[in-house]
């Protein structure tokens, strides 16, 4: 090893090949850097190419260039000849063009590897790249997605946001999705509510500015009725949407609870938050004031608040389904007899297609083969039958998965109280102070029914509201029964 030079080390095929790829891995993170910076808004997965799977392969290419050496180094010690490599030597003839074709070669190397980065670049930028690549796992959720109000909002944007410490969080999660999905070893349906999720001023309140709400909106739903008629119930309401900044007014209505302005936190003892047994209010003037309820078996003892970590309410609390939304059966069928995708004049349609709709089948090819075999013998010469069969599997497509068990009622919408307890998991006049006071549980707090009634066109209507009305004579039953205690959301 006398004429031992260090760059003897590099003559061979493992270095040079780690070199070659070195090269391209450098030449995508500087690539994916610019993009980067350049970028009109931050997309964290641009993050997960650029600072972890590219320097990923960088540095399995540093390891084989280090790999090479070492044995390469070995053979030199043992006196073994040098690993024979080209040399260029431009005095000979044809080596020139074979330089030229060589170095075109590595040109259009390097420029598929731009090319491809920059595709992949816009490829993680999807909402395609989230919702499809697990399929399987992610088809409930993307397919709600699509189909509601933010269905023009990226994923990553609500489901990770801007900054550094909630990408890593993120990606670390990620990392055991992944090797869940890898596994089989996911939940069926994906658990719910998520542990640790994004507060919503982070990632909400980038769009919406809920200080900026107040006033009232009205609203104008019509039920069917499950009878032959298919007869409409509509009722029109004022819900309150209030506001939760006093330069705006008074601080009421549903945006009474908004965080900054009355700080409501709560204790949950079930995993879906709704058994809240405990809540704690600190209003606008440092008031704090503290509800138990009063039902002896869920109180909760003074051990049990202090080892347990309030959750502080923020608008998911409430609008805990705001994209990934999955339609109860009665409330499908009522949009699509109110939008005239399924004719009310076919007899008993709403019971039917609603029962249909809510039966528990093993896979969707077995539902969609149920809704047309059904309705097929029920109503065999109707002239809407075909309409009628595709609009009732749309609505099932679109909303209820049998591999994945994802449907209405394992994932439900708290936003008011019709299937679930919603605001009645506080509102429901047993959360009591020490000193007495109650969380009210009157209609008036959040909405006035201004008319209500048999039809789709009301003609009178109440200024100061209307006690409510229930379609059906129950003698006064929903005063003292929640709503979910019948309406299940399906027959």
């Amino acid at each position: 090893m006398k004429d031992f030079k260090v760059f003897n080390l590099f003559r061979n095929w493992v270095s040079m090949l780690g070199m070659l790829g070195a090269i391209l891995a450098f030449t995508s993170i500087a690539i994916l850097m610019v993009l980067d910076t350049l970028a009109h808004f931050s997309n964290p997965y641009i993050g997960v190419l650029t600072y972890i799977v590219a320097p990923i392969i960088l540095a399995g290419c540093i390891f084989l260039i280090i790999s090479g050496m070492i044995w390469q180094y070995n053979r030199i010690k043992k006196g073994m000849t040098n690993t024979s490599l080209p040399v260029i030597d431009f005095g000979k003839p044809g080596v020139m063009r074979k330089t030229i074709i060589i170095l075109i070669v590595l040109g259009i190397t390097s420029g598929f590897s731009a090319l491809l980065t920059a595709r992949m670049y816009h490829y993680t930028e999807s909402d395609a790249f989230c919702g499809t690549v697990c399929h399987e796992v992610m088809e409930p959720e993307y397919t709600a997605y699509q189909n509601s109000p933010h269905s023009n909002v990226g994923c990553s944007e609500c489901h990770i946001g801007s900054g550094a410490e909630w990408f890593v969080k993120a990606k670390l999660s990620g990392l055991h999705q992944v090797w869940a999905v890898l596994r089989g070893n996911f939940h069926r349906p994906i658990k719910t509510p998520i542990e640790n999720l994004r507060p919503a001023r982070d990632t909400c309140h980038t769009c919406h500015r809920p200080e900026k709400f107040f006033g009232a909106v009205l609203r104008n739903w019509t039920y069917y009725l499950p009878d032959k008629n298919n007869t409409p119930w509509t009722i029109k309401m004022l819900v309150h949407i209030g506001g939760g900044d006093p330069d705006h007014g008074a601080v009421q209505g549903v945006h009474w609870h908004m965080e900054g302005v009355n700080d409501v936190e709560y204790i949950a003892t079930d995993d879906k938050r709704l058994e809240i047994p405990w809540v704690r209010v600190t209003d606008q003037n440092g008031k704090v004031t503290v509800y138990q309820t009063t039902e002896e078996d869920k109180v909760l003892t003074k051990e049990q608040v202090a080892a347990a970590t309030p959750r502080h309410m923020d608008c998911l609390d409430c609008h805990n389904r705001p994209t990934h939304n999955y339609w109860a059966p009665n409330d499908a069928m009522d949009m699509a007899l109110s939008s005239g995708r399924i004719d009310a004049d076919i007899p008993r349609i709403k019971a039917r297609g609603a029962e249909l709709l809510g039966n528990e089948y093993e896979t969707k090819q077995e539902a969609l083969d149920a809704i047309a075999n059904t309705l097929n013998k029920k109503y065999p010469a109707h002239p809407k039958l075909t309409d009628t069969t595709a609009e009732l599997q749309r609505i099932f497509s679109n909303n209820f998965f049998p591999e994945m068990k994802a449907r209405w009622d394992v994932h439900p919408d708290h936003i008011g109280h019709k299937f679930t307890p919603g605001c009645f998991r506080c509102h429901d006049g047993k959360h009591k102070s020490e000193s007495g006071k109650v969380i009210r549980d009157d209609c008036s707090v959040c909405h006035t029914i201004l008319a209500q009634g048999e039809g789709t066109h009301l003609k009178t209507l109440s200024a100061s509201g209307m006690e409510f009305k229930h379609p059906e004579d129950i003698d006064g039953m929903w005063k003292e029964e929640l709503c979910h205690t019948c309406h299940t959301g399906a027959p």
